[in-house]
């Protein structure tokens, strides 16, 4: 009989603790030394927990995806195969793309009495949230449903620093990391603490408030400000700084 396994370098799994596969049949389970799963006889309700996530797939009769409410479609950007200097990347090298081009919108939302149409429109490029949205395959690419909401900003260039933040969020450049210690003394590169503190390039339009206006944001471009030193989506640029895409409230204060 035919076996499924799973490698204990991609999946931790405790025989207490296994989760359930959706859509398997209660065949059984059984967990070697190695760390390599096997389905047997263990019933279903082991599983609980282990979810496998993958893309969707549009069957080719299907021609277009309309998205509805607040909801954008992206043709997400292919991953990069060879770096700056020309060379090859193997695939898990590869950073996943947070970018692509709206190829399709939804209707827009209501907020109170408000009817506020999506902003975004066809055939701009955009950066999303790292974790947003689902995944779908369709016309032999990777596309991603995504809400507008989760849409970070849109880039005119193909500079990130020319970012164009959205709604509530400000785009940042971050400050450099010291290299010497009050002392004197030389840092090394793999102790340098990442900088919570940035130069604000650009801030969006601010949130819409219960009745659908805009509520314009308090931090203004040029600020430099100290933010939560997790937050928000980090990008590089193509003269070599970092930059922080995050939302107004995990600004914590401007420095002067």
């Amino acid at each position: 009989m035919a076996t499924t396994q799973l490698t204990a370098s991609s999946v931790t799994v405790s025989a207490r603790s296994l989760a359930s596969f959706e859509g398997l049949r209660p065949s059984s389970v059984q967990l070697t030394s190695f760390g390599l799963v096997k389905l047997g006889r263990l019933r279903q309700n082991r599983f609980r927990g282990l979810v496998v996530k993958a893309s969707a797939v549009v069957a080719p009769k299907f021609t277009s995806i309309k998205p509805l409410g607040d909801r954008v479609l992206v043709k997400v950007k292919e991953a990069e195969e060879k770096s700056e200097g020309g060379i090859l990347l193997p695939s898990t090298a590869q950073s996943k793309p947070q970018g692509g081009e709206v190829v399709a919108v939804g209707e827009g939302r209501t907020v109170g009495k408000t009817k506020v149409d999506i902003s975004i429109k066809t055939g701009a490029q955009v950066v999303y949230s790292k974790y947003a949205g689902t995944e779908v395959d369709f016309n032999d690419a990777k596309h991603l449903i995504v809400k507008e909401d989760d849409i970070v900003g849109i880039l005119e260039t193909d500079d990130i620093k020319d970012l164009k933040p959205l709604n509530d969020r400000v785009f940042i450049k971050v400050a450099e990391a010291e290299e010497k210690t009050a002392g004197g003394l030389l840092i090394a590169a793999t102790t340098k603490e990442k900088p919570s503190i940035g130069t604000v390039i650009a801030a969006g339009p601010g949130p819409l408030d219960e009745e659908g206006n805009r509520r314009p944001l308090s931090i203004t471009p040029g600020s430099t400000v100290l933010f939560s030193k997790y937050a928000g989506n980090d990008f590089k640029g193509k003269d070599g700084s970092d930059y922080i895409a995050l939302r107004a409230s995990d600004v914590m204060a401007i420095l002067s």
